[in-house]
């Protein structure tokens, strides 16, 4: 327990999936889902799905297969695994997806729990009828009653909290699931044919983890437009994130490159990198491009000790603007599309 608040700093923020947050204008649903009525209605996808294909690194005789994980998934939704299973257990190595942690330690941790009780909370004893414009208040109140119902707890937490727990009920009652078991059977696979796994995940170096939670609790934090664009995404993009997901279950490149990964999620993130506790932390400056730096260093490293290695990486990360194989690409290496 205490070892979650101490990661909550970063894992609340960055890690919500890093792929359940693009803002595509809505799209028709394919013939394979059911339709949504204004009350969501359960995704069905029918039968196994082949999943998307992997993306091929090489230079010489060296390879790295990547696969790109997202979410939301349909929550009962099946796919094929057997490729991918084959080529974990043909690697000499498997990558995690890239992030961040801290590291506390088990008795350390202990002593933390006290201070990192109401860590979720608004400063002063504010509610979010206190921070939050009238409007988007209104339309809060209006998805909490549709997702979550009666909870006058609820109300004291920061927005960037409770947006973190309106999107996973908005998401359930919709039928799709960020926990989509995805890298778990990939992992699985990997210790089932004794395949190397190596964290990517950058440690963040806390000096005083307790002073950086009494920071963080008594600092305001402009989540405001992280809470708006997350009423947005329940409002209006129910129908973009299933064709997103289908795209991903039919391994449709062609459809995924198209789609806008310019995410929700990059609000969530500026609220807190662009906060005052933020900006007296070490620990937090310039976190995004230290962890992509750090993922590159592990793949560079793979590349040039392993035959074959497998990398999982965040769609959004894989195409689109963000992509870390096209730093890759620019540092020598081939980069090949799935077919």
């Amino acid at each position: 327990m205490s070892k979650r608040y101490a990661c909550a700093l970063y894992l609340s923020f960055l890690t919500l999936p890093v792929l359940a947050q693009t803002t595509p204008e809505p799209e028709p649903a394919p013939a394979a889902v059911e339709a949504f009525d204004t009350v969501p209605a359960t995704v069905v996808v029918e039968g196994r799905r082949p999943g998307p294909g992997v993306w091929k690194v090489s230079k010489g005789d060296h390879v790295m297969w990547v696969f790109g994980v997202y979410s939301p998934l349909p929550q009962k939704m099946e796919w094929d695994a057997a490729r991918v299973e084959r080529l974990v257990g043909k690697s000499q190595e498997v990558l995690t997806r890239p992030g961040a942690r801290m590291e506390v330690g088990f008795f350390r941790g202990l002593t933390l729990l006290p201070t990192a009780i109401g860590i979720d909370k608004n400063p002063d004893g504010a509610t979010l009828h206190d921070v939050l414009p009238a409007d988007v208040y209104a339309r809060w109140q209006v998805l909490k009653g549709k997702y979550i119902g009666d909870d006058d707890g609820i109300e004291r937490r920061r927005p960037i909290f409770v947006a973190d727990t309106l999107l996973s009920k908005g998401l359930s009652k919709s039928g799709l699931t960020q926990n989509t078991g995805v890298e778990e059977q990939i992992e699985k696979a990997a210790k089932h044919n004794k395949v190397k796994i190596t964290s990517t995940a950058l440690s963040m170096d806390v000096d005083d983890p307790r002073a950086l939670m009494k920071e963080f609790k008594k600092s305001q934090v402009e989540d405001v437009a992280c809470f708006t664009k997350t009423l947005e995404r329940l409002e209006g993009d129910i129908d973009a994130m299933r064709v997103r997901a289908n795209a991903w279950a039919n391994g449709n490149i062609a459809e995924m490159s198209s789609l806008d990964y310019a995410e929700r999620d990059k609000a969530c993130n500026d609220a807190i990198f662009n906060s005052q506790f933020a900006k007296n932390a070490p620990a937090f400056q310039h976190l995004p491009e230290r962890i992509r730096a750090n993922w590159m260093k592990a793949a560079e490293k793979a590349l040039t000790d392993n035959t074959a290695t497998f990398a999982l990486l965040p769609m959004k990360n894989v195409i689109g603007p963000q992509s870390y194989l096209a730093d890759l690409q620019a540092q020598g290496y081939t980069v090949e599309s799935p077919k």
